[in-house]
């Protein structure tokens, strides 16, 4: 019975060893997308040059991801995962947007979360705009990007609030003015100074779309 136990503790061992090398080895693919997207694009970098720049073997690669598309909503769902989290324990009814100041710390989460994840932006975006306006491939990402303020807007309306429109058109409205202008705005390669853009600091961005998005909201 003892040899069995310790049978059992050593495949156990081994399993564990294996699931950590495997959660290292995506993190290192993953790290190495955003890398490669930030310098030579998303529509331009090959699924070798991902490995290459991770140190890992082609092979790997499709351990974890079907294709580079896959790799890229894998991205996506860490993206959203970040914006969860610093949204985290909100608890009871969702947050009425038409506060200045619960809007403004909902458009602060989203902007820091597009700012930290620029490469996967641009990603995203040369990503959709190459499958072409007749895919529908922007409104799907816009609507499934959303889905907070969108939840938030329809709250607002069932207390009776009048919004500017149907809550998921509003709601894709403000994500893409969000990313539009994280796209234009922030810098293509982390840390780069304001001579890389025209320098608006994180605080002006946020300030102003407040200002701009709490007017149509609360009328």
């Amino acid at each position: 019975e003892s040899k069995f136990i310790e049978q059992s503790i050593s495949i156990m061992s081994v399993m564990g060893m294996r699931k950590a090398q495997a959660a290292e080895t995506e993190e290192a693919l993953k790290a190495a997308a955003r890398r490669e997207f930030a310098e030579r694009g998303y529509l331009n970098t090959k699924i070798t040059d991902i490995t290459a720049a991770a140190n890992r073997a082609t092979g790997s690669f499709y351990q974890h991801f079907t294709g580079k598309d896959d790799l890229l909503r894998a991205l996506l769902a860490d993206m959203r995962g970040q914006a969860g989290k610093a949204l985290a324990g909100e608890g009871g009814p969702p947050h009425d947007l038409t506060e200045p100041g619960q809007l403004r710390d909902h458009l602060a989460v989203a902007w820091r979360v597009m700012r930290d994840n620029r490469p996967v932006m641009t990603a995203l975006f040369e990503s959709t705009m190459a499958a072409g306006p007749a895919s529908g491939a922007l409104w799907d990402r816009l609507a499934a990007d959303t889905e907070m303020f969108r939840a938030h807007l329809e709250y607002l309306r069932s207390r009776g609030h009048s919004l500017p429109g149907d809550p998921a058109l509003v709601a894709a409205a403000m994500g893409g003015m969000l990313s539009m202008l994280a796209f234009a705005l922030i810098p293509a390669t982390p840390g780069a100074g304001a001579e890389a853009g025209p320098g608006y600091s994180d605080d002006e961005v946020v300030t102003a779309l407040t200002a701009l998005l709490l007017h149509g909201l609360a009328g």
